[in-house]
């Protein structure tokens, strides 16, 4: 993958207002998986003389459920922008000290005008925009239909797979029927549901790992996926193509935040303003194929990433998708439900 930033460049680029002691401190950072450059890692630990140490998740609700048992160990997290309003109504999140990141001048204001959940910054901080998009093998499909309800086609019985999200799955399962992808409507959560359940009859499996190898594979050649990740394996097979569903697509956007019992809050400060410094922003970019929330780092992506299929979504589709809200107390609808069709 072509890289625009050297390592010492990076490291050049670190605003030094931290300083570590005789005995390096560990950054401890929970986070999704493939969504930071190593290089960049890397640079941050030696620019402050300190040690990260990164576990993954494979859903908001994985990691939700291992910060509210407590004892987690965690001074970063990487909750989307939804789930981040939740933990921060329990009382899950330490406040922000803007103080402590004056990279925050390059998040997109009309994103955060218009699209963000914490619009001050006050709790969580944007990372990377994310879209869950269809991707399929255009070798073995022709003319596959731009509709979610590809995943009821018997043609692609038990090849195709669809993420194994709450809101993802039950919100796409919304947008085919012409519900908003947010609906609390009960009626309308039961016509999600007969749809899903149509679909768990076709698809392998339900899947938020798994999907990437199996369309590389060609163990899959349909599958329901992030839009970076999926644009991270269309580097390495041509034969993959993107499509986006014209009911719309889900939007949200993962966040850095810091849960209430962090024990190194200085250092996750660092570490959320380093990775906001438009070079910086540009190499994770190029790294996860998603989009940065960060003005500056968009004017510095190479012709490549500009042009790539994920970054391109037609307009028409964008003015039908919507952000994944935090629901309140209707969210227990959705569990309901969710049960119901894991059952």
């Amino acid at each position: 993958m072509k890289k625009i930033i050297s390592i010492v460049l990076a490291c050049a680029c670190a605003l030094a207002f931290f300083g570590c002691g005789p005995k390096k401190p560990v950054l401890h950072v929970y986070m999704w998986s493939d969504y930071i450059s190593p290089e960049s890692v890397e640079c941050f630990e030696k620019e402050f003389n300190c040690k990260v140490i990164i576990d993954t998740f494979d859903s908001n609700e994985m990691m939700y459920a291992k910060i509210k048992a407590g004892g987690s160990g965690y001074d970063l997290i990487q909750p989307s922008s939804y789930m981040a309003k939740i933990m921060n109504d329990q009382k899950m999140l330490l406040p922000l000290d803007k103080s402590k990141i004056p990279n925050q001048k390059y998040i997109d204001k009309d994103f955060l005008k218009n699209n963000a959940l914490d619009k001050n910054m006050d709790y969580s901080m944007p990372y990377m925009v994310c879209y869950a998009v269809v991707a399929y093998d255009a070798d073995k499909i022709k003319n596959l239909p731009d509709t979610w309800n590809v995943f009821s086609n018997p043609e692609f019985k038990k090849r195709s797979t669809v993420l194994n999200d709450i809101r993802e799955l039950i919100g796409i399962a919304l947008k085919v029927n012409g519900f908003s992808f947010n609906s609390t409507n009960e009626a309308e959560l039961q016509k999600a549901k007969e749809t899903i359940l149509k679909w768990r009859e076709n698809v392998a499996k339900f899947d938020n790992e798994g999907y990437k190898t199996g369309i590389a594979t060609g163990e899959y050649v349909l599958v329901h996926g992030y839009s970076g990740d999926l644009a991270q394996v269309l580097l390495e097979k041509p034969n993959l193509k993107l499509m986006f569903p014209k009911e719309g697509l889900s939007i949200s956007c993962d966040d850095w935040a810091i849960p209430a019992d962090a024990k190194n809050a200085d250092l996750a400060h660092a570490f959320m303003n380093y990775m906001a410094e438009p070079e910086i922003a540009v190499q994770n970019m190029e790294f996860s194929q998603y989009d940065a929330v960060n003005t500056e780092a968009r004017k510095l992506m190479p012709e490549e990433l500009r042009n790539a299929p994920a970054m391109n979504i037609p307009q028409e589709v964008l003015n039908k998708s919507e952000v994944i809200m935090d629901l309140g107390a209707d969210n227990e609808k959705y569990n309901k439900i969710w049960d119901e069709i894991k059952m």
